[in-house]
């Protein structure tokens, strides 16, 4: 990937990253800085993950062709499906790559933030794995609404711990997830979920995440002798399975990158999480990016019918993307997910997390064309979601 997409040595993707961060935790962020892309370029992080992803998460993930889906929408669909990788969803790659880092730097505490539980449920697999004490935050109305990823925690070893402040959602078991690092800085390794916070943590989860891409090219190569596709489609919240699923191919302007962000109610209703949409430039969790916020500074509350995706700001690396136009952010309404979950089901016998929901929608916004190549990345089954899809669809 070219310099123009990958952070300076102060984390920053032309105007937006960085490390805005308390001066107590400045020694754990340097250290981390100083040591990932040593430790990630290893021979033995390198054989270690590249082993666990294979053996213990599954992968490759399978790059499924969707025979009725395509003949829907009038082009090739495929779906790249992170959603039959251990845990059920992308969260799994970067919960491997960066317990694989904390074993090294010989942390022995992790703690991480979680908005549908499935990064919550991914820390928690790889801390039994590895052995280490766990403990996610997660907002009350998260909680309640996944409860069966709260459960599968909870079996796993960890501790779930509830952010009662705020919205009590995603945005709020990240500032719980910090004052924790901020008291316990010296045995602590924050995993955090998403392409988001202070340098170097976008950069590092995007490293992890690539490998969705990398899988990408091969695989597409095999099925079509065409390595790079017409559209790269995925939704974004944080950004984390876009930037994984975008990342070699941004060096390619034939292949339009697309990312779906969760519109709510709508994007004039004041129930939104459309951060690129109605966001400027702000300072959210350690990076500037772009982020929705009132005139005088105030952070606005994020509203998703996907707890993923309910987030009011975006990873620094998408920031950069949707200002230099490499990517365009769709917005995409509940009902339109719902809408969008329901005919990937029908169609496909595939049930999508409702982040992934997202990402299908936003096919119906796309001018495309017979004979072309869309990859949309399924990143997450609809497990989690089916009291949400029960209720909604009106199932029962």
């Amino acid at each position: 990937m070219s310099e123009s997409f990958q952070p300076d040595e102060k984390g920053f993707y032309g105007p937006y990253g960085g490390a805005y961060i308390p001066e107590m935790l400045i020694p754990n962020i340097e250290n981390l800085r100083e040591n990932y892309i040593r430790i990630m370029n290893s021979e033995s992080f390198r054989k270690n993950f590249k082993t666990l992803l294979e053996d213990y998460a599954g992968r490759p993930s399978p790059l499924y062709y969707a025979t009725r889906l395509s003949e829907q929408y009038g082009c090739n669909i495929w779906l790249k499906r992170e959603d039959l990788n251990h845990t059920g969803s992308h969260k799994v790659n970067n919960t491997i790559g960066q317990i694989l880092l904390a074993h090294e730097m010989g942390k022995k505490r992790i703690i991480a933030e979680t908005g549908a539980g499935q990064h919550g449920v991914a820390t928690a697999t790889v801390c039994a794995l590895m052995g280490l004490e766990c403990i996610v935050y997660m907002g009350e109305t998260d909680i309640e609404r996944q409860a069966p990823n709260v459960a599968r925690m909870k079996m796993l070893g960890a501790e779930v711990r509830s952010a009662v402040s705020g919205s009590r959602t995603l945005k709020d078991a990240t500032n719980e997830a910090l004052r924790d690092w901020i008291a316990n800085p010296l045995d602590t390794f924050y995993l955090i979920g998403s392409v988001v916070g202070p340098h170097p943590y976008p950069d590092l989860v995007a490293k992890m995440q690539s490998v969705i891409s990398g899988e990408i090219q091969w695989q597409l190569r095999n099925k079509t002798d065409k390595s790079d596709p017409d559209y790269v489609v995925a939704c974004v919240g944080g950004g984390s399975n876009a930037a994984g699923s975008f990342y070699h191919f941004m060096d390619n302007p034939d292949v339009k990158l697309i990312g779906a962000e969760a519109a709510g109610e709508g994007l004039s209703s004041g129930k939104t999480a459309a951060s690129i949409a109605l966001g400027e430039t702000g300072v959210i969790h350690g990076s500037m990016t772009n982020l929705m916020q009132t005139n005088d500074g105030q952070i606005t509350e994020p509203y998703s019918i996907s707890a993923g995706l309910d987030y009011p700001g975006i990873g620094p690396l998408h920031a950069w993307l949707n200002h230099t136009g490499r990517a365009k952010y769709l917005s995409v309404t509940d009902q339109e997910a719902l809408d969008a979950a329901l005919l990937l089901t029908r169609k496909e016998g595939i049930i999508p997390a409702l982040e992934s929901a997202h990402a299908l929608a936003a096919l119906n916004q796309l001018d495309l064309k017979s004979g072309e190549n869309v990859v949309v990345t399924i990143s997450g089954r609809g497990d989690k979601d089916m009291k949400t899809y029960m209720d909604r669809l009106q199932l029962v």
